[in-house]
Order: structure tokens, then C-alpha cells, then sequence
């Protein structure tokens, strides 16, 4: 199945659980940026005609949208993501629009494992709001409560400046530095790591800081250099392969991980462990992506 039919035929799941019907009202949306490349389901406006045809979908009181009108206090409307990826921890994630434009982000559990994802998430976000931090910027809980059994957390939306563009390394090896570092409850001494540092989860703040989002993977009780070696793996995965990448950790991990205080016979094998972490992820998550 094309990578198009597979999002269009997550999408309609998504809209049979986020927009029950028969609904009292229906609304028109569009599928942007063009039918042939979905990648967010948005309100039709005037402009979306040239674009295909109207999605038309059931607003009635039962649906996500007035859920998220209530527990927000204001009226809003939601902009659905069309995600790509078949892999158990895949969710719905909306984009909430109010008055004053785009304010959040949400992300709905609807499994079982990421219902646990979502409340994790949760969890860490609220440690994080009361730690003190000086280069790393995370999203805010707006809200976090359960809706047709479902995990609903609402997030505050980032201030990604446009055009987006890569942190500089010195801000990413800071950034990883600082997360390493957090004191939890369970661990006081740190080493902790944010479990998914790809390039697609931080981009640099106008203030000099890193913004970070999608804590859902964060842990405790790894070796520091984690989300260095998930950065430059995910980097590298984009243009050369599993195979490339996997290699690329194990020869790059020593001057990678110096910034860290790791010897490199050890950053060798920081690379060798977290590569098998990661692989053990996919494996419980169900997704193997990248072969053996």
C-alpha cells in the first residue's frame, strides 16, 4: 500500500473516533497541502476549492472539537494530522486554532501503550515545568484528562521561528548536557535523557535556547550521551540508511560523546548499548523498520 492510502486509511479511523456521528452539524474540511500529498486534515476555507474535493465531518457535541471547547474555556477548532508511520505508538494529534490562531498541539491516546505514552508524557512535563532549566524549552500542559476513555493531553504550542532552521551543534551538545542532568525523584543524580532528541523534535529559539518537544519517551538510568547518539542517528538515517547509521554512531561516538567527559573506549560502548536500546523499542512498539 502507497504511503498515501496508508495515511488516507489511518485518517478515516481517526475521524470514526475523534468525530462520531451522526453528528447535529457538519463541517467541510480540506485536505492539505493537496489530496495527493495529505498531510493535516484543516477547515475548508474559500482558497482550499482549488485543492480538491470537501472532507465532510460530523461536529456534532459529542466530538473531540467540543470536548476541547469546554476543558479550554473558548471556542476553537482543530486541524487533524495525517500521520504516516504504521507503528503501535501511533496517535492522533491535532493542531488547536482559536481567535488568536494556532495556540496547541494535542495528542489523543486511543491503545493501550499510548495511553501510557500520553500519560507519561504528562508526568514529565509537570517535573520539568518546576525544574530549572537555561537552554532547553519545553511545552506547557494546558490540560490532561480522559474523554471517551481516551487520554487527552492539550500542549502548548512552541515558538518555532520561520523559516525553521538546524540548532548549532554547541546548542545541541548543551542542550544534552542540561538533560542528562535533571534531577527526578528516583534518580537525584541525573542521568536521565529525553528519548527521542531527533531534528525533527527541537529547532532553536529566538532567545537563544532550545526548544524540545514529545517527552513521551523520556527515561532515567541510561548512559550520558544518549540523545546525542539519537540525534546523529536520525540525521544520518534521513540520507544513508539503518545501516550507514547504525555504523556511523559506533565510528562518530568518540569525538560525538568527548564533550561528555566519555573515554572512547567507552563512547564505543555507549553506541553499542544504545543502539540495541533503540532496537528493543521498536521491537516492543511492534515497528522494525530497519531490519537487523
Amino acid at each position: 500500500m502507497s504511503d498515501r492510502h496508508d495515511r488516507l486509511d489511518y485518517l478515516t479511523q481517526v475521524l470514526a473516533t475523534l468525530f462520531p456521528g451522526p453528528g447535529d452539524a457538519w463541517r467541510e474540511y480540506t485536505l492539505l497541502p493537496h489530496r495527493l500529498v495529505p498531510r493535516r486534515l484543516a477547515p475548508r476555507a474559500p482558497h482550499h476549492r482549488l485543492l480538491g474535493p470537501a472532507v465532510r465531518v460530523p461536529v456534532g457535541e459529542d466530538c473531540v472539537e467540543r470536548y476541547l471547547c469546554r476543558v479550554l474555556g473558548r471556542e476553537v477548532r482543530v486541524t487533524v494530522h495525517v500521520r504516516p508511520a504504521r507503528r503501535a505508538n501511533r496517535k492522533p494529534v491535532l493542531e488547536v486554532h482559536g481567535a488568536g490562531g494556532f495556540t496547541a498541539f494535542v495528542k489523543i491516546g486511543d491503545t493501550a501503550r499510548v495511553r501510557d505514552l500520553v500519560r507519561h508524557e504528562a508526568a514529565v512535563l509537570r517535573l520539568l515545568a518546576e525544574l530549572p532549566t537555561e537552554v532547553v524549552v519545553a511545552p506547557r500542559v494546558l490540560h490532561h484528562g480522559s474523554w471517551r476513555g481516551m487520554e487527552v493531553l492539550v500542549l502548548s504550542a512552541l515558538p518555532v521561528p520561520r523559516p525553521r532552521r538546524a540548532p548549532a551543534p554547541a546548542l545541541v551538545t548543551a542542550a544534552v548536557r542540561e538533560i542528562s542532568a535533571l534531577v527526578t525523584p528516583s534518580h537525584p543524580d541525573g542521568w536521565a535523557w529525553h528519548g527521542d532528541f531527533a531534528p525533527w523534535n527541537i529547532a532553536p529559539g529566538r532567545d537563544g535556547r532550545l526548544l524540545v518537544w514529545d517527552w513521551e519517551r523520556f527515561g532515567v538510568g541510561v548512559p550520558r550521551g544518549f540523545d546525542a547518539l539519537h540525534h546523529l542517528f536520525h540525521r544520518t538515517l534521513r540520507r544513508a540508511g539503518p545501516a550507514r547509521a547504525a555504523q556511523a554512531c559506533l565510528g562518530r561516538a568518540p569525538r560525538l560523546l568527548a564533550p561528555f567527559g566519555i573515554a572512547p573506549g567507552t563512547a564505543r560502548d555507549t553506541a553499542a548499548r544504545y543502539l540495541v536500546t533503540l532496537a528493543d523499542r521498536h521491537r516492543r512498539d511492534g515497528h522494525e523498520p530497519f531490519g537487523s
